[in-house]
């Protein structure tokens, strides 16, 4: 079953989690400065497209561990917890440092850029970071059952996260592309990393309290 129980508390926290200020938003950002809205537009969808490799990919090595055993699986989960509660602690560091995004002060000066280079650009920004394969590893395990197909719901999973996160970061470049202040601002940084510092924390906790299949 795709949507299920677990469904709304990933929404909850893939949207948090898509509107973070991280590597995808600021370039985003800084295509939009350089080529316009349309640049930005375009390296949001090939970023997104990239979701979809790494789902695959952690749905292939989820497969095989429940094939392997159910400690295996816990073993899984207990990393992915791990992994989880790091990355809340360092949003709350960041929270603390409360630094916007460099929006203010954009440069008004934009050239033509092929189309080609923000896809090319968003996606192997995307695919070729290994953080985000070791986080859907650590993330999606908790949402996905051991009888549920695990690809079909992973690939799921990447396509709710592909169109949430596509609607921040084509508004992050609609935004940009006006010159919004809002992304600039000291006290929206802190309060958006800290909120998702809290969540990825108790889903770290959840996780690891969880018990395991079996």
């Amino acid at each position: 079953m795709l949507v299920d129980a677990q469904f709304w508390p990933f929404l909850v926290a893939i949207t948090l989690l898509s509107v973070t200020p991280g590597v995808d938003t600021l370039l985003v950002i800084r295509n939009t400065a350089r080529g316009g809205v349309r640049d930005g537009v375009l390296t949001s969808l090939a970023i997104c497209c990239g979701l979809f490799v790494h789902a695959a990919v952690s749905a292939l090595g989820i497969s095989l561990i429940l094939l392997q055993s159910a400690w295996a699986f816990g073993l899984l989960k207990l990393a992915g917890a791990a992994y989880l509660i790091w990355l809340g602690v360092q949003a709350l560091l960041a929270a603390r440092r409360g630094r916007g995004l460099p929006v203010a002060g954009v440069s008004s000066k934009r050239r033509a850029v092929p189309a080609w280079k923000p896809l090319r650009e968003g996606l192997l920004s995307n695919v070729l970071n290994p953080k985000t394969v070791v986080f859907y590893m650590a993330f999606l395990p908790q949402f996905i059952a051991p009888g549920d197909p695990a690809l079909a719901k992973s690939l799921f999973l990447a396509g709710v996260h592909f169109v949430i996160a596509n609607i921040w970061q084509v508004g992050v470049a609609l935004m940009v592309g006006g010159a919004g202040r809002l992304l600039a601002s000291p006290a929206f940084a802190r309060w958006l990393n800290g909120l998702t510092g809290a969540v990825l924390i108790a889903f770290g906790v959840r996780l690891a309290l969880e018990r395991s299949p079996g």
